[in-house]
């Protein structure tokens, strides 16, 4: 018999706090945890693993939230995503969207919401 595959999520952002957080809720949860501290990391990391969702921060050096989602889009990638921020703006939200985001978590994080929305995520 075949064991099911564990799910694989892509945590990027260049805050070391918010991926272990992110991290341990995912882990409880019994995904596949897999980090990234910026766009061009993140890039390289879904060349290798093509994990199954990605969580990702806007604002981070070198490869920002909105260019990842910009060049995985380009690359033709469909991976599911989310974009975790701070920032509320509409624009912001517009963009991501425009850009392939799948939906928005609101900084501070909470554990229910991250677990509810990689769920969405990976049924889609």
């Amino acid at each position: 018999m075949n064991k099911p595959s564990i799910a694989s999520v892509l945590i990027v952002d260049d805050a070391a706090f918010s991926r272990r957080m992110l991290r341990k809720y995912l882990e409880a949860e019994g995904y596949q945890v897999l980090e990234a501290t910026n766009g061009q990391q993140a890039l390289e990391i879904v060349q290798q693993h093509q994990p199954n969702c990605i969580l990702t921060d806007l604002l981070m050096p070198d490869v920002n939230g909105f260019q990842l989602l910009q060049i995985l889009r380009d690359q033709g990638w469909t991976i599911p995503i989310a974009v975790i921020t701070a920032d509320i703006q509409d624009s912001s939200r517009q963009r991501g969207v425009e850009l392939g985001a799948a939906r928005f978590i609101n900084k501070p994080v909470k554990e229910d919401e991250v677990r509810q929305t990689v769920r969405q995520l990976l049924h889609q």
